[in-house]
């Protein structure tokens, strides 16, 4: 599927990044499902420690769970395997983006998202052909051990700074998420908040309603 633009912006309002830390026997996709019919706008997969050929089979499923709800779907950091599997785009981290062209790999129609955590990393990752920043962390977060918190001056000089959409990452929850309210980030992207949550439909409409409030706050 193609996005325009201001769908791709819209879509960033509650982004979904997957973690199968939570499954408790359940299906990743039966996870996915519920949180897309719930109000999740964007889905990435994030899969760090999977054989590639087990990425590949999951992004397919995926796909077609995002396709169905129309929303766009991304493969974390595996560019090739993303193209394999007729993912929207893909999200990559600075280590990733050294020495390639991933706007040239993906061609034009593809999404790029790329993670940026200072004004000058997200304005380079705009110039080599970002559809949106990733920022972070904002609050911390237990899935990068490395990742240092980002405060909210520099995550409004972000969002100030570029043209394209920023979404902000990192140990956001429902009790956190109005903190948004006012930086200029166009959504929140939501892993533990979501994926951990006992009941996934019900954490997705609470965290959907919230996520409207924060960017009514913008204006």
């Amino acid at each position: 599927m193609k996005f325009t633009r201001d769908e791709l912006r819209r879509a960033m309002l509650l982004y979904a990044v997957t973690d199968r830390s939570w499954l408790n026997g359940r299906t990743l996709e039966e996870d996915v499902e519920a949180a897309l019919k719930n109000g999740v706008t964007f889905l990435q997969l994030r899969e760090k420690e999977l054989p590639g050929r087990e990425v590949l089979a999951q992004a397919v499923r995926l796909k077609e769970l995002a396709r169905a709800y129309r929303v766009p779907f991304v493969v974390n950091d595996r560019v090739e395997l993303a193209l394999e599997s007729g993912a929207d785009g893909v999200h990559v981290g600075q280590k990733d983006i050294r020495g390639r062209d991933i706007r040239a790999m993906l061609g034009p129609d593809r999404i790029l998202g790329v993670t940026a955590n200072t004004v000058e990393l997200a304005l380079a990752a705009q110039a080599a052909g970002a559809d949106y920043v990733g920022a972070g962390a904002v609050f911390g977060t237990s899935t990068k051990k490395d990742a240092n918190p980002l405060t909210m001056d520099r995550l409004r000089a972000i969002c100030r700074a570029v043209d394209i959409p920023v979404v902000a990452i990192g140990g956001i929850s429902a009790q956190n998420i109005h903190l948004l309210s006012g930086s200029g980030a166009a959504g929140a992207a939501v892993v533990s908040a979501l994926f951990a949550a006992p009941d996934i439909g019900a954490a997705a409409r609470d965290l959907l309603a919230r996520a409207r409030e924060m960017e009514a706050g913008h204006g």
